[in-house]
């Protein structure tokens, strides 16, 4: 029986760590239809952000204050991340919108820029961060069930992240003006809203939450400059199959990936495991082309 419960919390977790690697391709991709292949690369931000705050609380601040680093350090990645992707929407994105392909490979461009200023600064070789102590161990269930606090936390995370989101999307103004302009371009602007003004938020805060799914694996294990490359893949995968434009359908997404991944690869192996994942999706795909939750809209095209 505790074999049962160690693997649906092991399916729970793998899908909450996808489901934040990809809430901020759900904004970026799902709502602005933006093909943002840095998106790993701001991954990477995030992560070695929680790294230099590490460094600095070690070098500059009392050995007493080091197991609250990595609270501040969320804030640091997802402020990184947000400036990073602001940067990136004013000076190339802005000028590509409308165009998949054009802005597909702008930011695989952009994603390789990315890594290589990573080299530079921090060298090729990988690096670690130090979890605080508060979350070293686990919850001891049962003799045989113990739950990491590590990814107890990674979902606790997860669960702030998607409700703050929820609350920006359908609870504040400029939720609304995103949601206006997702729906209907044209006439958001006809009604006064300020269309470059929003995707440049909309396009930072996707950011940012990349930003912050970079801070939460540096719990799982050492971190590099190609990082984020081992994730955009499943990244895409959580946002098409959960229904591009719908957060709810995200949601979906990851638990549905996360949980076959982790029941395929307990009956197979991680390799065999993972192809059965795709054959699933594709299969999908086939019979629902629009995901989970598919986007409804007025606009006519």
């Amino acid at each position: 029986m505790d074999v049962f419960w160690l693997q649906l919390f092991n399916g729970i977790s793998v899908s909450s760590i996808l489901l934040l690697i990809a809430l901020g391709l759900a904004v970026t991709f799902g709502q602005m239809n933006v093909i943002n292949m840095a998106h790993g690369e701001l991954i990477m931000v995030g992560a070695y952000a929680t790294y230099m705050t590490q460094k600095l609380f070690q070098s500059y601040l009392p050995a007493s204050w080091f197991s609250q680093y990595f609270l501040l350090s969320i804030a640091a990645s997802f402020a990184a991340a947000f400036l990073i992707g602001l940067l990136l929407e004013k000076t190339l994105i802005r000028f590509l919108y409308g165009r998949p392909l054009d802005s597909l490979l702008a930011t695989w461009g952009v994603g390789l820029v990315l890594q290589q200023l990573a080299r530079s600064i921090f060298g090729a070789p990988n690096v670690g961060v130090k979890s605080p102590s508060w979350l070293e161990g686990g919850l001891s269930v049962t003799q045989g069930l113990v739950l990491p606090y590590k990814r107890l936390f990674i979902l606790a995370l997860v669960a702030v992240c998607l409700l703050a989101m929820f609350l920006y999307i359908y609870r504040t103004t400029a939720g609304r003006r995103m949601r206006a302009v997702m729906q209907n371009r044209d006439m958001a602007a006809c009604l006064g809203i300020s269309t470059r003004r929003v995707d440049s938020l909309t396009f930072a805060i996707g950011s940012g939450l990349a930003g912050i799914a970079g801070c939460a694996l540096t719990l799982i294990g050492p971190i590099g400059p190609t990082i984020g490359t081992y994730y955009i893949v499943d990244a895409f995968m959580v946002v098409v199959l959960g229904g591009v434009g719908k957060l709810v359908g995200t949601v979906f997404g990851a638990l549905g990936i996360g949980m076959t991944n982790t029941l395929f690869e307990y009956w197979t192996t991680a390799s065999l495991g993972k192809v059965l994942v795709f054959l699933c999706i594709v299969a999908f795909l086939q019979w629902k082309p629009k995901g989970f939750v598919a986007m409804r809209t007025r606009s006519l095209d």
